[in-house]
């Protein structure tokens, strides 16, 4: 609960770059199929609009394509592309398995786990994988209803507005 209210609290504040205030940059990074990170852009588009820049990062070219047409504003792939990306953004979203090396079926480059964990980005990792890695504690749940709890949660709670609410 408190690394969702985090979330939209966070996702929520202007962002500062070299030319001033502006939109935060998102970036949502995945492979394999690209469906985590779809499912995260859908929502994340649904709450935030316009208010957001994402842009999609995929190890692979089919799970960039899937992120775009869950309306990305931008996409590349491959490892130079999220290498040199992650330092430009405010927050890094994907699954857990980002910062592994050899991670999804060996796309997650040690250069890509690399640049993320060593990215100033604030990065939001979702504890679902397929690698041989246990996280003691945590309860499996389902990536639609994390991202729907995810959701449901912050936005009830009227402390948090979230740039679509404050333009009502």
């Amino acid at each position: 609960m408190c690394f969702v209210y985090f979330v939209v609290k966070f996702l929520s504040l202007p962002a500062i770059h070299k030319h001033g205030v502006g939109m935060k940059r998102i970036c949502v990074i995945d492979g394999q199929g690209g469906g985590i990170g779809s499912a995260v852009i859908k929502k994340l588009k649904e709450v935030f609009e316009e208010t957001i820049e994402i842009i999609a990062l995929g190890t692979n070219a089919i799970a960039t394509s899937q992120m775009l047409k869950a309306r990305a504003n931008r996409g590349a792939t491959g490892e130079n592309a999220i290498v040199r990306t992650v330092e430009k953004v405010d927050v890094i979203i994907g699954p857990l398995s980002i910062v592994l090396a050899h991670a999804m079926m060996g796309e997650v480059t040690p250069k890509i786990a690399e640049a993320i964990a060593g990215s100033s980005a604030k990065k939001i990792l979702i504890p679902l994988f397929q690698e041989n890695v246990e996280i003691a504690g945590l309860s499996p749940i389902p990536l639609p209803r994390l991202i729907e709890s995810l959701i449901q949660q912050n936005l009830s709670d009227q402390s948090i507005q979230t740039p679509k609410e404050s333009n009502i």
